[in-house]
């Protein structure tokens, strides 16, 4: 049975809240789901975007006394202007690399069958990551060094793989580097900002003639399920990795692109492309 559009809006917006800053990959889960749902038209383009920046806002808001402290003091505090640099410079990388392949994934990649693949790699990645031995050397984003963050951003570029998951590629990439979880979570979520903003615009720009006042009641009930999901998953997220490892999560992607696969291997489902 079809389901009525503003339910696969409210369905899609939260799942893209829930999933957008958890290491599991928010765009590989909209383009199953999206799949799943029979929501693959023109119109899914848009809204996809438009509940990306639902879930952008709902970071700058959860963040509002520290990103309002930092555009404070862009002139006369060193460390605000240090903080903006390191963000500004871990963006880079995705960017140009964007910038020069955008047409190329989109064409290509964004399928749930090279999503499920994708899972199912960086699952058994983030398995074997947890097993080594870590030894974090910075607590806090505010003692990262310009190389650490570079480094970061050259992480995060791996996400352009749709199914790598923009998240997980930044905090296991901080991890690796000598981040403490907290502390590469959060330089994660400051990162979206910039990121996700100027894929958003891009977005935007490129699928202008898309955009309808019709649409509007579907991308409103998206938007607000998006940013408001995406305000619980954070808090929670945060609270999560003080004390755990990313293995549940590693575990659930591997199970997840492995039944994605083993449907359509066995006719179960047709997958279709996004």
């Amino acid at each position: 049975m079809e389901l009525p559009i503003l339910v696969v809006a409210l369905l899609l917006g939260i799942l893209e809240g829930l999933t957008e800053f958890l290491p599991i990959s928010s765009t590989g889960h909209l383009i199953i789901a999206g799949s799943l749902l029979g929501y693959t038209d023109e119109q899914s383009k848009v809204f996809k975007i438009v509940i990306q920046l639902a879930a952008i806002l709902a970071i700058c808001w959860e963040y509002r006394a520290r990103l309002g402290h930092v555009a404070a003091g862009l002139n006369s505090d060193p460390a605000a202007r240090r903080f903006v640099g390191h963000i500004l410079l871990a963006f880079l990388p995705a960017a140009v690399l964007g910038l020069m392949f955008y047409s190329t994934i989109k064409a290509y990649l964004f399928n749930p069958l090279t999503v499920a693949g994708a899972l199912i790699v960086g699952g058994v990645v983030i398995l074997y990551l947890e097993k080594r031995a870590y030894n974090p050397r910075i607590q806090e984003v505010d003692a990262m060094s310009w190389q650490l963050a570079l480094k970061v951003g050259f992480a995060q570029a791996l996400a352009m793989f749709p199914g790598v998951s923009r998240s997980g590629a930044t905090i296991m990439g901080g991890l690796i580097f000598g981040l403490s979880r907290k502390a590469a979570a959060e330089f994660s979520f400051f990162l979206a900002i910039p990121t996700m903003l100027a894929a958003t615009v891009y977005d935007v720009y490129k699928n202008w003639a898309l955009l309808h006042l019709d649409d509007l009641p579907v991308f409103a009930v998206g938007f607000v399920a998006s940013f408001f999901a995406a305000m619980l998953a954070v808090r929670v997220f945060i609270h999560y990795i003080s004390n755990h490892s990313f293995t549940p999560f590693a575990w659930y992607r591997i199970f997840f692109g492995l039944a994605v696969l083993a449907t359509h291997y066995m006719g179960v489902i047709h997958w279709a492309a996004d």
